[in-house]
């Protein structure tokens, strides 16, 4: 039987291009929980002591950005002497933001195929493509290997900040390779993790006494704990362990590398186990179709896999900036579905409203930063936008539409298995 490894990577919230995307998602949920109306397009850019804000904003609310920057930089854990070269209270933080082109505006307002239905009349804030998966290799019917580098990441987190580690420093990437044997998962190949310490632990300052005593905590507190309730589970020496190969990361965050809102695209989806449309999703308000219908397009995907009708589900949904409906709807089930593609397609048009105006009022999409004590988009920066076991996200409850589809699709189901009988 054919055996092949799959690798997927997570960052933690303090990568330089984390920190970017959770600024600029703070700055649309401040916005949005003062007028939810606002309209957004924010990006942020981190360098050694610099945190420039910039895009496009149309609001009628009163936000000051600036101490919001630093509120956020400083709960990632970027404050005192141990920040470095970036520090929340000392960096200089620098707003560049327009007004959004009228242009665009006009189109969003006002679709170019309403017909007086109010959700009509909102048009796709862009044109592009956007993808949705899901599958049952995880209980959150995610792929396995992005499901356990999230897992090892937020627990990287949760040990620097809970003081069990307390040499860690917020910078940190985690990266899964899972070994599949006929499309089945079987093993956990390897487990690298890069994560930023302090120069000196214990009084130890050495490279490789570093390195050991690094790889011999994570081992017991981060990744043992992340994995306990898997079915498959690494183990040493199975499981190739790799920890910090340079040696040691002392210089990380900002003061390291350069951060760019919406680097981590691939990180904030599906670990590159499916296709990708190109576009980011922080800093951008609901009527952006990269953002919204991305979130539509995961959900119609996990419904169909909840529902029973495939094992492994992408869609692809494709808008025109001004136009209200999808251009396109497309199901690719990978031979797994129970019905033809082509019927899976016509049951998420039949069953699936996805106009950008349904979509934003189904999931509450400019409601939530306000219903949400002003923080909602800033928590899903962090950690991948889909499958999150830990937040309640509109898009990741399907159970209603799942049993809507498997209701909608029994007369078909029963003359496709009785036409192979």
């Amino acid at each position: 039987m054919a055996r092949s490894v799959f690798t997927s990577e997570s960052v933690t919230e303090g990568h330089p291009d984390k920190i970017c995307d959770q600024v600029s998602d703070a700055v649309l949920d401040a916005l949005l929980s003062e007028d939810p109306l606002s309209r957004v397009a924010c990006e942020t850019v981190v360098n050694t002591g610099l945190c420039l804000v910039t895009g496009e904003v149309s609001s009628t609310a009163h936000v000051d950005i600036t101490q919001l920057v630093r509120d956020v930089i400083a709960d990632i854990g970027y404050g005192a002497a141990r920040a470095g070269g970036f520090e929340a209270n000392s960096c200089a933080v620098l707003l560049a933001l327009d007004h959004q082109s009228p242009d665009i505006a006009q189109g969003v307002d006002e679709a170019d195929d309403h017909a007086g239905d109010p959700l009509d009349r909102i048009g796709a804030g862009d044109q592009g493509i956007m993808f949705g998966f899901a599958c049952d290799e995880t209980p959150e019917l995610m792929p396995l290997p992005i499901s356990l580098a999230h897992r090892l990441a937020r627990r990287l987190a949760q040990v620097r900040r809970d003081g069990t580690l307390g040499y860690l420093l917020p910078d940190g990437k985690t990266q899964v390779s899972v070994a599949y044997e006929g499309g089945k998962a079987v093993a956990i190949h390897t487990i690298l993790i890069s994560t930023q310490h302090e120069a000196c632990i214990d009084g130890e300052s050495e490279d490789n006494a570093l390195r050991e005593r690094i790889a011999g905590d994570l081992w017991n507190h981060v990744v043992e704990p992340a994995t306990t309730d898997l079915a498959i589970r690494p183990s040493l020496p199975q499981t190739r362990y790799l920890v910090n190969p340079t040696g040691k990361f002392v210089v990380g965050g900002p003061q390291g590398d350069a951060g760019l809102t919406g680097r981590k695209i691939i990180v904030d989806t599906y670990g590159g186990y499916a296709r990708h449309g190109g576009g980011a999703f922080s800093g951008k308000d609901p009527t952006k179709v990269d953002r919204s219908a991305a979130y539509a397009a995961r959900w119609v995907a996990k419904a169909l896999v909840a529902a029973g009708l495939a094992s492994r589900v992408e869609l692809q949904l494709s808008y025109a900036i001004g136009v209200a409906r999808p251009v396109s709807i497309l199901v690719e089930s990978f031979g797994t579905g129970r019905l033809h593609d082509a019927e899976l397609t016509e049951l998420v048009r039949d069953h699936f409203d996805l106009r950008p105006g349904a979509i934003i009022e189904t999931f509450g999409l400019r409601r939530l930063p306000g219903e949400r004590n002003g923080r909602f988009y800033r928590d899903i920066a962090a950690y991948g936008h889909f499958g999150r076991t830990d937040l309640d996200l509109p898009w990741e409850n399907v159970e209603v539409k799942a049993a809507e589809l498997r209701r909608s699709s029994e007369a078909k189901l029963a003359a496709a298995a009785g036409a192979t009988t």
